[in-house]
């Protein structure tokens, strides 16, 4: 059985806002890392999530799933995801699949904490 090849780290930015720092892959076996990793960031009050992608090196059909999850839960949580650090061929399928309507992308952190104010 393959193992996750994930490191995701949370950051309070503000009082409002986390960064979960992605590292490695974001596959089916990403799951609890970044589910982990999310609840640590919503418990320290976050009500907007930014995703950083700068370290990912990898992410399949399993992992836009995931990110689908994760959006779906931020949602009920009254949150918003934002994301920033996607590469151009990633950028490219979130916005074939339309996760970019749903999950804003920002050049870069500033932007997206600004966003996220």
């Amino acid at each position: 059985m393959s193992k996750a090849n994930t490191m995701i780290t949370v950051r309070k930015a503000t009082d409002s806002a986390s960064i979960l720092d992605i590292q490695g892959e974001v596959t089916a076996f990403s799951e609890n890392a970044l589910m982990d990793a999310y609840t640590q960031a919503s418990t320290d009050g976050a009500r907007s999530v930014i995703l950083n992608f700068d370290g990912l090196e990898y992410m399949n059909s399993s992992g836009i799933g995931l990110l689908v999850t994760l959006l779906i839960r931020a949602k009920r949580q009254g949150q918003r995801l934002l994301a920033f650090g996607l590469s151009e061929h990633y950028q490219h399928i979130f916005e074939l699949t339309r996760l970019d309507d749903a999950i804003p992308i920002f050049e870069g952190e500033s932007q997206a904490l600004a966003a996220a104010r």
